[in-house]
């Protein structure tokens, strides 16, 4: 696939998956070039080699003359036309945020779940939740056991997080850090954290850590699958770059959801909006297919301890 601009830079996972989807991406810079040096390298580029789809990734106006030789060449050469928003759907299945701030198109189609969707979902809420409990009890009592003697203190915790329509709600989880890991303040937990104990380390990647919730769940709090429920402190931040990150919050958070499949821990503000990207793809494009195809792929995350 040929790309004309640089308005969305793509990640190395994003990069990664592509390659496995055998989806090669060549980028032409369009930003500091005039329109006949850009035209030219199109020319070039497609006269050396088959294209079959060309996507629109630039910020500013795309020349009139670029725009008469792609449709011209769209009938000629067989090549089909996409933009970048067209392209994170389809094949990465995420949303596109622009930077900017300035087109909000990407909210068209965000809304919250229909009375029948909100009747599935907490029906899928309940089968999960018990199912759940019923096959991991052994691995709770082993973790409870484990962090004790690991890290002596409390096994469990309740932390103060946001879910739906902004509202806080106590939400339980296995702890794995130290008891001390806050004492300098809230911060981003990151790949191989030296407040993180061994047991703690091996319940983060395979979602342990994670199985309390589902009396938050039963309780109403939370869904089985959704947005993953943030500390009220870090969403402060995040709205300072992000300041639509709040759209996350029009349905229930989850224990696991399509963000916390296909991307590992966040540690900053950026890794904040890709999972919003994954996060809005959820609620726009939600059914039940969809879900069972989240819980699928948690389930071989905690049996490959994958930290996607």
């Amino acid at each position: 696939m040929l790309v004309l601009g640089r308005k969305y830079k793509f990640t190395k996972i994003e990069e990664d998956r592509l390659q496995k989807k055998r989806i090669k991406l060549t980028i032409i810079k369009y930003t500091n070039k005039e329109a006949e040096e850009i035209l030219e390298e199109i020319k070039i580029i497609l006269n050396t080699k088959k294209y079959k789809t060309i996507i629109l990734n630039t910020k500013g106006k795309v020349d009139d003359k670029i725009i008469k030789y792609l449709t011209d060449i769209q009938f000629e050469k067989n090549i089909n036309i996409i933009n970048i928003e067209y392209f994170m759907e389809t094949y990465l299945n995420k949303c596109y945020i622009p930077d900017d701030h300035q087109d909000l198109n990407y909210l068209v189609n965000i809304k919250p779940f229909s009375k029948f969707q909100y009747f599935q979902k907490r029906l899928i809420d309940y089968i999960g939740s018990i199912t759940l409990l019923l096959i991991s009890w052994p691995i709770l009592l082993l973790a409870r056991r484990k962090i004790k003697k690991q890290s002596p203190g409390t096994s469990m915790f309740k932390q103060l997080r946001i879910g739906l329509n902004n509202k806080e709600f106590k939400c339980i989880k296995f702890r794995s850090m130290k008891l001390d890991a806050e004492k300098d303040g809230a911060q981003f937990a990151s790949e191989n954290d030296p407040r993180v104990f061994a047991w703690g380390e091996t319940m983060r990647k395979t979602r342990i850590d994670e199985i309390p919730q589902v009396l938050n769940v039963l309780k109403g709090d939370m869904h089985f699958i959704g947005p993953r429920p943030e500390r009220a402190f870090w969403i402060k931040q995040f709205e300072k770059e992000i300041p639509y990150y709040n759209e996350r919050h029009i349905i229930r958070p989850g224990i696991t959801g399509w963000a916390q499949v296909m991307y590992p821990y966040g540690e900053n503000e950026e890794d904040a909006k890709q999972k919003l990207m994954y996060d809005l793809y959820y609620i726009k494009y939600w059914n039940i297919l969809f879900e069972i195809k989240v819980v699928w792929k948690t389930i071989l995350i905690v049996i490959g301890k994958k930290g996607i």
